[in-house]
């Protein structure tokens, strides 16, 4: 009787599991997977409390690309940014899932498909599958740093495909997007006819400065593109629930896309008035937040380099994001490392297959966890790895 759009398995995984065991033996668990700014220790300013204390919030305009003052106050993190983005260009939405969601709606019929990139977060084929339609991957390649193998994406091209997802810098490899890549998939796209899809909620979080990196895609003019973000980490805002999509490309097809995602908004009216009453004051206030978060993945990077240096394990290359994936010994499997580190160091890391890496074997750690366990936990796995020698 249920739709078979989505996979119903909800099986637990061994490491589900035995988290869940561990932690109703009551054992204290080290977890460098935390991905939550309100649970990671971060401070939060007191105004943000009051920031609702507004006569607006009891009045409802359902206006689907959402108010203009809110749609101004977007903008105006773009222009501190570079980037010249008018409000008439600027969609909210309650999150970047649902983002996507329109997206997928906007450009794709039933059975069509997606490109999205491997390794990366493990949610496209969920929200895609929700659409009815098919992800088909494109590879990240690594050597010394990431890259987008553009001949191996122009050859998962099929007739059926209608966007190429970008998530800039990707997560957990947290490589940017380079002006090169950019070029090429720009031209690929205007030729095929496909929209790009920019997910950049981790764009702001960038290790060092670098010339090639693309930071948005809301300056494309030559083919179709739209650009994700929202207060959930830019600043560290998840529980308010405020995301958006900047239309990009040429001047006419900007101008429908824009009026078909309108369409589509006005159908589920998601983001709620509080919200767009007080979206300027939250990203004014999540700047303090912003600047924690990027101090603490900072310094979590530094250690993690130093702690890791002349061990057996590595860190490969990062550029940006909240993570850091560390290549370890092969001689166990991903799993086998995650379930000894957690039984036996009550340490919780990811596993690389979570994020479809081709190959083994790799830890995914959060650079956001809270500094003295984030250390403590990274030693445990030196320890660990030191004992396998």
């Amino acid at each position: 009787m249920y739709s078979s759009r989505f996979h119903w398995d909800l099986q637990r995984n061994r490491l589900t599991e035995l988290l869940a065991a561990k932690r109703g033996q009551g054992a204290r668990i080290l977890d460098l997977t935390q991905s939550n700014p309100t649970r990671a220790g971060i401070e939060y300013r007191e105004e943000l409390r009051r920031v609702f204390d507004d006569a607006r919030v009891l009045r409802y305009d359902p206006l689907p690309a959402g108010s203009l003052e809110a749609r101004e106050a977007v903008a105006g993190y773009y222009r501190q940014r570079g980037h010249a983005v008018e409000p008439g260009r600027i969609l909210l939405t309650a999150s970047t899932s649902e983002g996507y969601s329109y997206l997928f709606k906007l450009l794709a019929d039933p059975g069509d498909q997606v490109l999205v990139p491997r390794p990366s977060y493990p949610l496209f084929e969920y929200l895609a599958r929700m659409e009815s339609i098919e992800v088909r991957q494109y590879p990240l390649e690594y050597d010394s740093r990431w890259t987008i193998d553009t001949d191996a994406l122009a050859c998962a091209i099929t007739p059926r495909t209608r966007a190429v997802v970008l998530v800039n810098p990707n997560n957990p490899t947290g490589n940017y997007v380079k002006r090169g890549e950019l070029v090429a998939l720009v031209r690929m796209a205007a030729e095929r006819g496909i929209a790009l899809i920019s997910d950049e909620v981790f764009s702001d979080y960038a290790f060092s400065a670098g010339d090639e990196r693309v930071t948005s895609l809301a300056d494309v003019e030559d083919c179709a593109a739209f650009s994700m973000s929202g207060l959930s980490k830019i600043a560290g805002l998840p529980q308010m629930k405020l995301g958006w999509i900047v239309v990009a490309g040429p001047a006419r097809m900007r101008t429908e896309a824009f009026e078909k995602l309108e369409w589509i908004a006005d159908t589920y009216l998601s983001v709620s008035t509080p919200v767009q009453c007080a979206a300027a004051r939250l990203l004014e206030y999540g700047a303090p937040v912003q600047r924690q978060i990027q101090e603490r993945t900072a310094a979590n990077l530094a250690f993690a380099r130093q702690a890791l240096a002349g061990t057996a394990l590595e860190i490969l290359a990062v550029e940006g994001g909240w993570s850091i994936v560390i290549r370890v010994p092969r001689v166990r499997t991903e799993e086998e490392w995650c379930l000894e580190l957690l039984d036996r160091d009550h340490v919780l890391v990811q596993p690389g297959y979570f994020y479809d890496f081709e190959s083994e074997a790799f830890l995914i750690a959060s650079l956001l966890t809270a500094p003295a366990e984030f250390q403590e936990g990274l030693m445990r796995i030196v320890g660990q790895a030191s004992g396998l020698f």
